[in-house]
């Protein structure tokens, strides 16, 4: 199980393309290595295992590890890494694996070695904790493997229910944004979030109707109105089922808490 890291860099975080006749036959480490593919294709072997290496493969090693690697010299390797020490344990068993939000890892990679050549405390706060998020992909990657995985069409269609869920959907009409049939549509969202659509339309109602009552002062009627339910009744059935607590209930709650910080405040 990963706990939460105390990381400090040794080296910069860096990019690096291998030459064409680079090979690597890894002395045993002294620290922990950060290691991951963004492009190219070559095999990593460690302790009799073997990995194909292709982007989006990364690993950790800890201290005592002695790697290898080749590439195709047409098809040449670029690398991201750092060297960095911990007082707790970072590097799983086994040390690699894919991390398949290719985007996210890019992401990361970019900021840590943005920040860190920075070179101010901030900068370098950032790039640890970059380094942190990097070292628990590739945990949940060899954990979980594929859980980390995405589905883009169904995901953006579920980033828009997220964002504004007091529109009027319909699954058609996700499924028409996700350019699929609503057959397809529907079976894709269920495998990548546990529910149907309209589910995961109900809570992200519920979830923005919680934000509502206990941050903006609406009433349940205003939130209901504005989440698209014209039955104020059922709006607070299902918002009760969800939370175990009617809206009511909630509002309420928020008002004594708001009337006890201001006799604490005078």
């Amino acid at each position: 199980m990963l706990h939460r890291l105390q990381l400090e860099h040794l080296s910069a975080p860096t990019f690096w393309r291998c030459e064409p006749s680079w090979s690597w036959t890894s002395r045993p480490l002294g620290d922990h290595l950060l290691w991951c593919v963004v492009d190219g294709r070559g095999a990593l072997e460690l302790d009799g295992r073997r990995q194909e290496l292709h982007p989006g493969v990364c690993a950790v090693f800890r201290p005592g590890d002695a790697p290898r690697a080749t590439h195709d010299p047409h098809r040449r390797l670029l690398v991201f890494g750092m060297h960095f020490e911990t007082t707790t344990t970072a590097a799983p068993d086994p040390r690699w694996s894919e991390v398949l939000d290719r985007e996210l890892l890019g992401v990361l990679a970019r900021t840590s070695d943005a920040s860190y050549r920075r070179g101010d405390p901030l900068g370098r706060h950032q790039a640890e904790l970059c380094l942190e998020q990097l070292v628990a992909l590739v945990w949940d990657a060899v954990h979980r493997p594929g859980r980390s995985s995405t589905d883009p069409a169904v995901d953006e269609i579920a980033r828009q229910l997220r964002q504004d869920p007091g529109r009027d959907w319909t699954v058609a009409e996700m499924a028409r944004g996700a350019v699929l049939s609503r057959a397809q549509f529907t079976r894709r969202f269920v495998k990548q979030f546990g529910m149907s659509p309209a589910q995961y339309l109900i809570q992200a109602r519920i979830d923005r109707a919680h934000q509502l009552l206990t941050e903006s002062g609406m009433t349940v009627t205003a939130t209901a109105a504005a989440l698209g339910y014209t039955d104020v009744p059922y709006f607070s059935r299902q918002y009760k089922q969800r939370t175990g607590r009617s809206p009511s209930q909630e509002s309420q709650a928020q008002e004594s808490q708001a009337q006890e910080s201001q006799a604490q405040e005078s």
